[in-house]
């Protein structure tokens, strides 16, 4: 770790780009890839137990009262990103294809992610009680918000039909552990203790979750169906959406007056776009249609968000613990 300090390498960054590697080399498939999707699951139920555990109360309840903060989330997923995506259609035919517009336009559709968010934002010090009801929030209202968005702004001769079991896949996998934490945490005052536990199950779901996306891609073969300047495109495109969005999110909640921590939500909750949420609702809503394109841009987003994001936190991580340094007295009183 000594070492990449000196050559100025994070070793976050370095961990997903090793998981990229891994993925590209040797993607999960067959069981591995059903075992892989355990692990997952496991590894965001133990996330939340340990959020839930180590917020106090009244600090939970404060997350669920701040209704700023998550109406300025909810605007930035199902207002200002479906605007962004409308507008992308002047880029139709002179650099995106319909096929890849129509990607681009859903993944503008889709909810916020949930763990990455609340991740990120635990790693960069910032609210994470508000990030863990802004996202649950934006999922559970994309279950419904997103087919009708898709029907409303799209043409897909899809039956936009929503499984009540995703809702209850959110309650199971990520509040029902949140409140476990908060009932057990009087006993687990011990783990808390120990800042190595948290940070390691913070970045190794994240790593899962960058290895099981990319891993996903290189099994259905969306890589190799499309020109290379398609893909440069697409990339381009993508890129720019995510450098539009955190630009809103960072000035939007100075000038709304947020709290550091709170600003923190907004950036990484609000530009953020759930891959493990598009992708099963893209299989029922194009059904018929060329799906691996049009999930290609999510896929793309995907990965561009959580790189982004990991020099962002780690930013934002060095900047509090620069702040915290610099608020402790220089010298001793004599």
């Amino acid at each position: 770790m000594k070492f990449l300090a000196k050559l100025r390498i994070d070793a976050f960054m370095l961990g997903i780009l090793a998981s990229v590697a891994v993925a590209a080399l040797l993607p999960a498939r067959g069981v591995a890839a059903d075992a892989l999707d355990w692990m997952t699951k496991v590894a965001i139920g133990v996330l939340f137990l340990l959020y839930g555990a180590r917020l106090e109360p009244r600090e939970a309840l404060a997350g669920l009262r701040h209704w700023r903060l998550h109406t300025t989330v909810l605007a930035m997923t199902y207002l200002i990103f479906p605007l962004i995506g409308l507008a992308s259609h002047v880029l139709v035919p002179s650099v995106l294809t319909g096929d890849l517009y129509t990607g681009v336009l859903f993944l503008c559709l889709v909810p916020s992610t949930v763990q990455s968010s609340i991740a990120f934002t635990s790693i960069a010090r910032g609210n994470v009680a508000g990030a863990v009801v802004s996202a649950s929030l934006s999922n559970l209202i994309g279950v419904f918000a997103t087919p009708l968005l898709v029907m409303l702004l799209m043409d897909t001769t899809g039956n936009a039909t929503v499984s009540p079991t995703a809702i209850l896949a959110i309650v199971v996998q990520l509040l029902l552990p949140f409140l476990a934490g908060q009932l057990l945490r009087p006993r687990m005052t011990w783990l808390l203790r120990h800042a190595t536990v948290t940070r390691a199950v913070d970045r190794g779901s994240v790593y899962l979750v960058v290895y099981a996306a990319f891993g996903a891609g290189m099994v259905e073969h969306i890589w190799s169906g499309i020109s290379p300047r398609a893909l440069l495109a697409t990339v381009a495109v993508c890129a720019g959406i995510l450098a539009v969005v955190l630009t809103i999110t960072t000035f939007g909640s100075r000038l709304l007056g947020f709290s550091r921590p709170d600003r923190i939500v907004s950036v990484f909750c609000g530009s953020k776009k759930s891959l493990a949420t598009g992708l099963p609702m893209a299989s029922v809503l194009f059904a018929g249609h060329p799906v691996g394109l049009i999930v290609l841009p999510l896929m793309v987003f995907h990965q561009i968000q959580l790189l982004t994001c990991t020099v962002l936190a780690q930013r934002y991580a060095r900047s509090a613990q620069s702040d915290l340094v610099t608020a402790q007295p220089s010298a001793q009183p004599a």
